[in-house]
């Protein structure tokens, strides 16, 4: 897909750049970071982030991207020539892959947990939970259906293929015929079951006490770790730092409003990791199930179908909400798989379909072993961390801050400050009164903020 290619409406640009934006990152991982990190303590860090350090490098990112037309590593070679700068552009294609490797896994879980919800294995317990009581029989059984599910050898595998295969189909129809068109139709649907959630969950008898965990903070919770966490989580869920912006950029309109998109966005994702969490913890506080190990796989494919074991019509509730899960990955892993597509379009000058393949094929393989880390390879360990884990860890709070820094200090102290003014007033066709302010932030405060941040755990 040549770079002049763009978006075929300003409501797919916007529905393209959130579907990029607001994805498991919001729907999976935000409620079970929230519930690890002091509920609303952590909410109050993540809401800061977003808006003072993600709103800038996302300007930032899109300034990049529609001024230069290119992937990531184009842009910075275009504007730092041959010096060293270039290698940093192949930090996010570097990231955005790692991410995309177990994302889609994930995805491939969704997907598979829709299925066995419409047909109703999922609510069928074994023989071996008659020994218990009830509710210590409803959590043994989906243990056993998650073991099933996700560490087993061959189910996720084979849905994880059927996630990728998908992908690959839309990705090869280019920007405005594929991902335009598919997040026009999608980020609506997973908006209106968003809705509907909510409404079911504020329904529920003890709504009230899970909504103050989730929005009454206790700032004594507020800890190194928790500002780290939260940072990550911010540019995780805003696809900050790792080429997605950049590239969604590229294929922006010349007079699209930077500011406007990037905090249209921005608050679109916040949107829904509010939700989210207005669905999770009043439901969960309603069936007494807060006290429980609310972390990453176990909250959403453990805690959240005893929910819905608990309502009437479980399969419908349950089929609803993996459905809305495997959209949100649906939306953000065509985004990130732009990435590295881009980079071979423009380095290798390749066509899009054998872009497409050259990007989608290494994934039946590496995707294959993070879903087998969750079971066979379980034993094999990088730093104390799973295949799967290490490379969540690695990318979302260590890659995505950092490949952060180094855009914001390009921009603030190496590129000239024409090509930022430039995009956000679009050649001068708009008064931007927020260039200086973005300016500012992103050449002393996000890089210098997100420095302290990351380096804070070690100066306890």
């Amino acid at each position: 897909m040549k770079s002049k290619d763009t978006f075929g409406s300003k409501i797919a640009l916007v529905a393209a750049t959130v579907g990029s934006a607001v994805g498991l990152g919001n729907v999976w991982r935000f409620p079970a970071e929230t519930q690890a990190n002091g509920g609303a303590a952590f909410l109050l860090v993540y809401i800061a982030c977003v808006f003072l350090l993600g709103v800038p490098v996302m300007v930032g990112e899109f300034a990049l991207g529609r001024g230069i037309k290119e992937d990531a590593v184009g842009v910075y070679r275009r504007l730092a020539g041959k010096t060293p700068w270039w290698l940093a552009g192949t930090l996010p294609i570097i990231a955005s892959y790692m991410i995309l490797s177990f994302y889609i896994v994930v995805a491939g879980w969704t997907l598979e947990y829709f299925f066995f919800s419409v047909t109703g294995d999922l609510f069928q317990s074994s023989s071996e939970t008659i020994a218990y009581s009830w509710g210590e029989a409803c959590d043994v059984q989906f243990k056993e259906k998650m073991t099933e599910y996700i560490q087993s050898d061959f189910k996720p595998i084979i849905f994880t293929f059927i996630a990728i295969i998908l992908n690959l189909l839309i990705l090869v129809n280019g920007v405005k015929k594929g991902i335009g068109k598919i997040s026009n139709i999608l980020m609506p649907i997973l908006f209106i079951i968003l809705l509907l959630f909510c409404c079911v969950s504020l329904s529920l008898p003890k709504a009230t006490e899970g909504l103050k965990f989730f929005m009454s903070p206790d700032f004594s919770k507020i800890t190194p770790m928790v500002c780290v966490n939260a940072l990550g989580q911010a540019f995780f869920s805003l696809s900050l730092g790792m080429g997605v912006l950049s590239t969604s950029a590229s294929y922006f309109p010349k007079d699209t409003k930077l500011v406007t998109t990037a905090i249209t966005v921005s608050s679109l994702d916040l949107l829904v990791a509010l939700m989210m969490g207005v669905i999770i913890f009043p439901a969960v506080t309603s069936f007494g199930l807060l006290g429980n190990e609310l972390e990453g796989a176990t909250l959403v494919f453990v805690t959240l179908p005893q929910v819905f074991s608990q309502m009437h019509f479980s399969e419908f509730w349950s089929a609803l909400f993996f459905l809305l899960l495997f959209v949100a990955a649906l939306t953000s892993t065509i985004s990130i798989a732009e990435v590295t597509i881009k980079f071979f379009e423009d380095r290798f000058k390749v066509s899009r379909i054998k872009s497409c393949i050259l990007v989608i094929l290494p994934l039946f393989i590496l995707s294959s072993v993070c879903s087998l880390s969750q079971g066979t390879l379980s034993h094999i360990k990088i730093f104390g961390y799973s295949i799967f884990d290490a490379l969540d860890a690695c990318s979302s709070n260590i890659m995505l801050p950092v490949g952060a820094i180094i855009m914001s200090i390009f921009i603030g102290w190496y590129v000239d400050k024409k090509v930022l003014k430039d995009e956000m007033t679009n050649h001068g066709e708009i008064n931007s009164i927020m260039y200086p302010i973005v300016a500012f932030i992103l050449k002393w405060i996000a890089p210098v903020l997100i420095t302290i941040v990351l380096l804070s755990p070690l100066l306890k």
